[in-house]
């Protein structure tokens, strides 16, 4: 089920994403209140011990202090991703051009999205494989601010409020069968910490 059609899917700028990521930039894409407050969050729904996927990923994934167990990363920049220090393994791909994971169903506790569902064109297709990937009653951590590149953000995403973004993203993951558990909306500085945590079904 698609919940994009091609005019929400439209970008201002129309060259490959990976073009566009070639150069690492090794900056934090929101303000330390945010990050602190995403630290937090996570350390309410993370685990020592969890096997974790963190999707469209950077060189730091402002998890906290505890220790998880394997971690896989995701992103478009090869250096940016060799220099975060959570990763375990990781690996480039261009969800906008190929949305299968090469990973295993039932592989991941929790998987981790932050900074970045605002560059999705195929939305459902994405989160139904993050569905698959997660063991029954896993999490899915989906994080945003009012920040972005407009040119490479989705029409559906550059049109709309912060509080329709986090409705966007429900239907998000609620098309992907997951079921939302909490939505957050806090202003901890100047950007906004906006997301989305959603569970897999137990069976």
């Amino acid at each position: 089920m698609q919940i994009l059609d091609d005019t929400d899917r439209q970008k201002v700028d129309t060259r490959p994403d990976d073009s566009f990521y070639d150069q690492p930039r090794f900056v934090t894409h929101a303000d330390d209140g945010f990050l602190r407050e995403l630290t937090a969050l996570y350390d309410t729904h993370l685990q020592p011990g969890d096997d974790v996927f963190d999707a469209m990923g950077s060189w730091v994934s402002h998890y906290p202090e505890i220790d998880l167990g394997r971690v896989v990363g995701h992103g478009l920049n090869a250096a940016e991703l060799e220099e975060n220090d959570r990763y375990d393994e990781w690996f480039t791909q261009s969800f906008n051009n190929d949305q299968t994971l090469p990973l295993r169903d039932e592989a991941f506790d929790a998987v981790t999205c932050a900074l970045s569902v605002q560059y999705l064109e195929y939305p459902a297709a994405v989160f139904s494989e993050f569905t698959r990937v997660l063991r029954p009653g896993g999490r899915v951590i989906v994080s945003f601010t009012n920040r972005m590149f407009p040119t490479k953000a989705v029409r559906a995403w550059r049109e709309r409020s912060d509080e329709e973004r986090l409705a966007l993203v429900q239907r998000y993951v609620e098309t992907a069968g997951l079921e939302p558990v909490e939505t957050v909306t806090e202003v901890p500085q100047n950007d906004p910490l906006l997301a989305v945590v959603a569970r897999a079904p137990t069976q």
